[in-house]
């Protein structure tokens, strides 16, 4: 049976006796995306969902931040302000610590920032009732003439590992870029040959260590990249996953109402979850800034 016929026969179930926990669990990681995936990595398929939703909180990132600029007092500065100000100086003590060519700061600092700010809104998307944003979605697309149990929408972007990996090969291309603009092409090029091991005078000693070299510096720049798009994906996935746990033990005590203990523990762990990821929230989006940075700087050091 292919993948589109066994979605389809669990949405069908769901329809007569409604879903089960795991028809529950598939339903909400799945996104709504132009067609089914064919193999572990298909570029052919977009998921609709996490482009809008991360195109959403990039835009109100940005409108967040212009709105505070333009109302910018040199005077005693409000809240939001004052907030804006301790965000942007503990970005830039950051750069300057890491990064120590001025030229190249005045673009990675403002970059840090951008990174931070879209990235925790886009985890802060989690902060938000499990259902209430797939519920809407269902009533506008059945008000659209589909199906409503084929409607599927994931909010949270960086529970999408195409979100999070396109961002880390974003940071990685932008460390090639400044490997060739402060080491030089030719400079660059000795690099990846010479270093982790350095080389050799015999000829064919220095072959075989370039060739390594060469291949230590591509494990490296590939382990650097899929953990950094793994690592912020892992976790807001896996935060996703438990608050849905978390969610199923009030349905199921909504289903049986035989005893209160299932609604006690599906209060007392959902608040202590939402506790726990009010600290998770912004410290993988510091987390991935600061790696975003660590690589940047790793890109200006000789070797």
């Amino acid at each position: 049976m292919s993948v589109e016929a066994q979605v389809a026969a669990v949405e069908e179930a769901a329809v007569h006796h409604g879903p089960t926990a795991s028809e529950y669990i598939t339903h909400h990681l799945t996104n709504f995306q132009n067609k089914m995936h064919t193999g572990i990595v298909d570029f052919s398929v977009i998921h609709y969902d996490s482009v809008f939703w991360a195109v959403l909180m990039g835009l109100i990132g940005v409108c967040v931040l212009w709105m505070v600029t333009r109302s910018a007092t040199s005077g005693v500065p409000g809240r939001m302000q004052a907030a804006v100000e301790i965000l942007f100086e503990m970005v830039d003590t950051q750069a300057k610590s890491l990064i120590h060519n001025e030229a190249s700061r005045r673009f990675v600092a403002p970059l840090a920032l951008t990174v931070f700010v879209w990235v925790f809104l886009m985890n802060s998307v989690d902060f938000l009732p499990l259902d209430l944003i797939p519920n809407a979605w269902a009533l506008i697309y059945g008000g659209m003439g589909h199906d409503p149990h084929h409607a599927y929408m994931r909010p949270v972007a960086t529970g999408d590992l195409s979100i999070t990996m396109g961002l880390s090969v974003g940071v990685l291309l932008i460390c090639l870029f400044y490997n060739i603009k402060i080491k030089g092409m030719g400079g660059w090029a000795h690099e990846l040959v010479t270093a982790p091991f350095g080389s050799s005078k015999n000829p064919l000693l220095a072959l075989v260590m370039g060739v390594v070299n060469f291949s230590m510096q591509m494990i490296e720049f590939a382990a650097k990249t899929i953990s950094h798009g793994m690592r912020l994906f892992g976790n807001m996935f896996a935060g996703e996953l438990i608050f849905m746990l978390i969610a199923l033990l009030g349905g199921a005590w909504a289903a049986t109402g035989t005893t209160a203990v299932l609604w006690g523990v599906h209060v007392v762990l959902g608040l202590a979850w939402t506790l726990f990821h009010v600290l998770v929230i912004p410290l993988q989006a510091f987390i991935f800034m600061m790696l975003t940075l660590v690589y940047i700087g790793q890109a200006h050091d000789a070797h």
